[in-house]
């Protein structure tokens, strides 16, 4: 029978590594408050990041037209920035693998989705791996409104959402200009970053949110800038307040996020997501109704609201209904293979378990999601038969790598200990080949469920 730790392994880290003892979910949760304090003094410097991206641009108008010399500039440039890409990518596999708090990750992991942000333009790529050590990392344990403030006003996300082009059509730059307004940012902090699909907000409401956020900007260097001259003047009104007025000010902004933060609305909607994404597809309605109340009766202080969701019985229950997504059965098997398998992008890690390129092929690239809601969670989106497929490859070239090291029924153990069940026992003990049993331990049901 499974001890609460090995449920707690599993539905709020990412499983188990050789020779650590799992710990409880409520003592997963204790170091989350200290990680989040330590990722405050260690965030990302974002103009570095934005300054291989200016390069890329400079050089790109200077080769309009020009030599094949030149072109061949730009050409190394772009490349530079989707090398640092693919660096910070094996960066934050590591992270996750190496992570002595699993719980945290997964929380970071958590947010990172709710607030979805995508590299797709090279500027993008240049600065979406800052969104998490900036806005995220050190936010997890603190209140939703700092959170929700940093993410939103985050140059990664004003990019993603073609914020820093939203202009007030009344303002001294729409007039001068006659460029108009972009209401992405508005309806997906009102549809999914706060509210939720279907709460009680009109088109009106994102109308005069757009024009409330016009003025949030990045600044020449990468980072984040208020433009008064981009922001529309006089008051706005939404969900019936009214803010502003007077000169265009940031403040305004604050204070409707902070608003959008307390409103009921929101505490049920992302009571709902964190009961989906760590319990259950379909969650106890009792379980989302405490994570609710937690939320509210905090004031929207989030590590009230994870020791409601580590504690109540529905978190307890065994796992199963839920699939791990890539990302996530990529990192356990990385945490299982343990000392055998050197962390991703670093001296040793082997040449052939590239753990990037198998998101890539399981249909999860990092900082990819395909919509603006970030990844889906149902099991449909990733249990088919070209995501079975890429996850064995996954499976049989980590068991490859390391099956001089390692003893498939000592693997058995170390990666799911009193979860495996009689059969997975059984077909591991009859596998022709070493590598074989190890790459059908990472196979198993209950390896790929939690």
């Amino acid at each position: 029978m499974a001890t609460p730790e090995s449920i707690a392994a599993f539905r709020f880290g990412y499983g188990f590594r050789p020779g650590e003892e799992p710990l409880a979910a409520e003592a997963m949760l204790a170091g989350v408050p200290a990680e989040a304090r330590a990722a405050r003094g260690s965030a990302s410097t974002i103009e570095e990041r934005a300054a291989v991206y200016r390069r890329f641009v400079r050089l790109r108008r200077q080769s309009d037209g020009d030599s094949a010399a030149a072109k061949a500039e730009v050409t190394r440039a772009r490349r530079e920035i989707a090398r640092g890409l693919a660096q910070a990518r094996a960066a934050r596999v590591a992270a996750a693998v190496e992570t002595p708090n699993p719980l945290y990750e997964r929380l970071v992991w958590f947010w990172s989705d709710h607030f979805s942000v995508s590299a797709l333009t090279p500027l993008a790529q240049a600065i979406v791996p800052a969104f998490e050590p900036d806005a995220i990392r050190p936010n997890v344990a603190g209140r939703f409104v700092d959170l929700l403030r940093a993410a939103v006003t985050h140059p990664a996300m004003l990019e993603y959402l073609s914020q820093s082009r939203s202009v007030g059509p009344d303002s001294a730059v729409g007039r001068a200009r006659q460029r108009g307004l972009n209401e992405n940012l508005a309806r997906e902090a009102l549809e999914l970053h706060t509210l939720g699909v279907g709460a009680d907000y009109s088109q009106a409401d994102v109308r005069q949110f757009a024009e409330l956020l016009t003025g949030l900007s990045v600044s020449a260097r990468g980072d984040f800038a208020f433009r008064p001259d981009m922001a529309e003047p006089g008051a706005e009104v939404v969900l019936g307040h009214r803010y502003g007025g007077k000169r265009p000010s940031l403040a305004d902004i604050d204070g409707a996020l902070a608003d959008l933060a307390r409103h009921p609305a929101t505490a049920r909607h992302i009571a709902t997501k964190l009961a989906v994404h760590f319990v259950a597809d379909a969650p106890d309605p009792g379980l989302v109704d405490a994570l609710a109340d937690a939320w509210t009766g905090s004031g929207g202080e989030l590590m009230p609201v994870y020791e409601t969701l580590v504690a109540h019985p529905a978190s307890a229950a065994p796992l199963g209904a839920k699939v791990r997504q890539p990302f996530e059965f990529v990192v356990a098997s990385l945490r299982a293979a343990g000392p055998a398998v050197p962390p991703p992008g670093g001296a040793g890690h082997p040449a052939g378990v590239n753990p990037v390129a198998a998101l890539q092929r399981m249909n999860q690239p990092i900082w990819r999601a395909p919509q603006p809601n970030g990844w889906p969670e149902q099991a449909a989106a990733w249990i088919s038969p070209p995501g079975l497929t890429a996850r064995i490859d996954w499976a049989s070239a980590l068991a490859a790598a390391i099956e001089a090291d390692v003893d498939p029924r000592a693997f058995l153990d170390d990666a799911l200990r009193d979860l495996a069940s009689d059969e997975t026992r059984a077909v591991v003990r009859g596998a022709a080949e070493r590598w074989e049993g190890i790459a059908l331990v990472l196979a198993s049901p209950e390896f790929n469920r939690r």
